[in-house]
């Protein structure tokens, strides 16, 4: 028979990481995790497994928080990690929960004291500061697949050839990430990147010195207090002047995404394919029946204000659920934070269900939604109409889905769409779980192993940035200091102010400000005083260089059409040379050392080449024992590899990257 799905099972929200069909429709209809163990085979689904049977802990202890979104934040960071959770972590729990829900932190204590002692993953790093390529080799193998310290330092010892001399910067990297500064918490190296570099970004956005001032003192190099927390909320929360950066730290911790389904109390917002969310998940479906039992109590408590209201499950009841699943739903638009219920919308239920003799002094449903919802434009607020009824589509919507939504990858780990395709008898998946690093110890943004980013200054002054990259560690690595900018600096056009960061036209050319200096494309443009030999000779062409092609090779990858063009964006007669990019080979002559492999590495680099070097090739050891990344390549013989270094190793030539055709 068909199994009824009961309307508290919370492990829908995983069903989607099922890699078998019959494995993900018994997961949809069952009614606890013993209904989806028949089905699910545990060897195979290990994301589901884990989702099931981890993640459940999470989603209990984080809906204590209700509507209070940092708080919510952060407590899911405790529990999102494969990893022991940080310090840090840990501590901004406890500073910014402890005055919203004491049993949100009990239940944390709980989980972080009895995670397990260490995961030797934590302690990649460590493996790159090995002199010999063979012991890092070893030592990442050797972690990755024993569990305990006496076997890790045995085979460490055998692995390198080497004893555990505290002088060796192996070692003593080992020594001191075995500290613990908290039962069950493994200590990291100081992150580059403040604890979320992500969001120190944004902090550049705000508009007024005291929401920026306490955005950096929130992720930089301190959690700061909950005092500054509650700062934060008060001031600049709800604040319609700091849209710009509200919108830029949703976009980092919940970016929108297309679709909503499998809601079993914000049932209204099902079915809309079409239609972006920002929070569309089991846990903010039980976060908005939470808020609605708190708000049956007479009280909605906001970071400022205390709004009294009469029996809400008499007074407009699907209106107060439209509210609560809004805000934690967070329908959203490209432009908006969209977290914001419109002003309208607001004024209407205060004055039906709002206990106005109970209101704060001097204040009435207008004034209290002046200071929540401060506007009507669609653009940026949510009007609850639409959430009022089912989607007109009922359930005659297919299943919209993506490969990477939900995540299923690790959490040092970048999910990106599998376009390469997949050699046959290999199990195919539809995503890739490449290796990445996250911007900061607290942060869930991911950057692409390998990659230069740029990264606001861990201090978290305003304009002052530092150029790092993302290292085989895991962690962001060779990081370079640029010199400050003065983002406050305007520039002057035509009489008119223009702010940092503002792009623009002048004439026929495309400008923009950037700390004070103007800087524009290099056209030419004819105006109605240009002459007839002017118009005659003009190309439309940068620098109105002449019409031909006679490309040339840039030293940062890109090909020109001329020689004329190169020079006009700036490069020196040195620093190019005739012929395309694509006809060039970077390994002739051959630049690297007699016991190395050239390999072709091709790339266009956007930074100064002067500072960064924007190399078109990798020597590697000719020994090289290649991984079992999937990046496929086609040799001239068109036969195919996994990936470069496994062609170069049979001494094959590449002829281009991708599956063969």
């Amino acid at each position: 028979g068909v199994l009824k799905k009961s309307d508290g099972w919370v492990g829908l929200g995983c069903c989607e990481l099922a890699i078998a069909v019959e494995c993900r429709q018994a997961c949809k209809q069952a009614s606890a995790k013993n209904d989806v163990l028949k089905v699910c085979r545990k060897e195979y689904e290990e994301l589901i497994d884990f989702c099931l049977f981890v993640s459940p802990v999470g989603s209990v202890c984080c809906s204590y928080a209700g509507h209070h979104t940092n708080c919510r934040e952060y407590c899911q960071a405790i529990f999102r990690t494969d990893s022991s959770p940080g310090p840090s972590q840990i501590k901004a729990v406890e500073n910014y929960c402890a005055s919203i829900s004491p049993q949100l932190i009990h239940c944390v204590n709980n989980y972080t004291q009895s995670y397990p002692m260490r995961n030797p993953t934590d302690s990649l790093y460590c493996c790159d500061r090995a002199e010999d390529y063979a012991c890092q080799t070893a030592c990442k193998r050797i972690l990755m697949s024993m569990k305990t310290e006496l076997e890790i330092v045995d085979g460490l010892i055998e692995g390198c050839k080497t004893m555990p001399l505290p002088q060796d910067p192996l070692w003593q990297c080992f020594l001191e990430s075995s500290r613990s500064v908290h039962p069950g918490v493994t200590v990291h190296p100081p992150p580059s990147t403040g604890l979320d570099g992500a969001k120190l970004h944004c902090c550049s956005k705000a508009n007024s010195s005291t929401c920026r001032s306490l955005c950096t003192k929130l992720y930089s190099t301190s959690w700061g207090n909950s005092q500054s927390w509650q700062e934060f909320d008060r001031f600049c929360e709800y604040n319609a002047v700091e849209v710009s950066m509200l919108t830029c730290l949703a976009d980092v911790r919940e970016p929108c995404q297309l679709g909503c389904r499998n809601l079993t109390y914000c049932t209204n917002f099902n079915n809309r394919p079409t239609e972006l969310f920002r929070s569309c998940n089991t846990q903010s479906d039980q976060g908005a029946m939470n808020d609605m039992k708190l708000w049956e109590k007479g009280s909605i408590k906001m970071p400022f204000i205390n709004i009294p209201v009469l029996d809400i499950k008499k007074c407009q009841p699907e209106m107060w659920k439209a509210v609560a699943c809004s805000l934690q739903i967070k329908p959203c638009h490209s432009k908006s934070r969209g977290s914001i219920i419109c002003k309208s919308d607001c004024v209407e239920i205060l004055k039906k269900c709002g206990e106005h003799s109970k209101f704060p002094e001097g204040h009435s449903a207008e004034s209290i939604c002046e200071l929540l919802s401060p506007t009507d434009d669609l653009e940026n607020c949510i009007p609850l109409d639409t959430y009022l009824s089912p989607s007109s589509l009922g359930n005659i919507v297919e299943d919209v889905t993506h490969p990477c939504n939900p995540n299923p990858c690790a959490a040092n780990q970048l999910c990106e769409v599998n376009r390469k395709g997949c050699q046959s008898g290999e199990l195919c998946l539809p995503y890739l779980c490449v290796p990445g690093c996250k911007l900061g110890e607290a942060s869930d943004f991911i950057v692409r192993q390998g990659t230069l980013i740029q990264v606001p200054s861990s201090a978290g002054d305003v304009g002052c940035y530092k150029i790092c990259t993302c290292g085989h560690s895991g962690l962001l690595e060779n990081c370079m200091e640029m010199r400050c900018v003065d983002l406050q600096k305007s520039c002057i056009v035509g009489g008119q102010r223009k702010s940092h960061g503002t792009s623009f036209n002048i004439d026929c050319n495309v400008c923009s400000c950037f700390a004070g200096n103007l800087i524009c494309s290099t056209r030419q443009c004819l105006t109605e005083h240009s002459s007839e030999d002017e118009r005659r000779k003009f190309t439309g062409l940068p620098c109105n260089c002449v019409d031909q092609f006679v490309p040339v090779c840039g030293q940062n990858g890109r090909t020109y059409p001329s020689a004329c063009i190169a020079r006009c964006v700036g490069l020196q007669d040195n620093q190019f040379e005739f012929g395309s990019c694509i006809s060039k080979d970077p390994c002739n002559p051959n630049p690297c050392n007699k016991n190395q492999r050239c390999i072709p590495r091709k790339q266009v680099c956007l930074t100064s080449f002067e500072k960064f070097e924007c190399s078109q090739h990798e020597c590697v050891p000719r020994q090289l024992n290649c991984d079992q990344t999937r990046d496929p390549v086609c040799d001239t013989d068109n036969v195919e590899y996994s990936n470069l270094c496994t062609l170069y190793q049979k001494g094959k030539s590449l002829a281009y990257r991708g599956p063969c055709q």
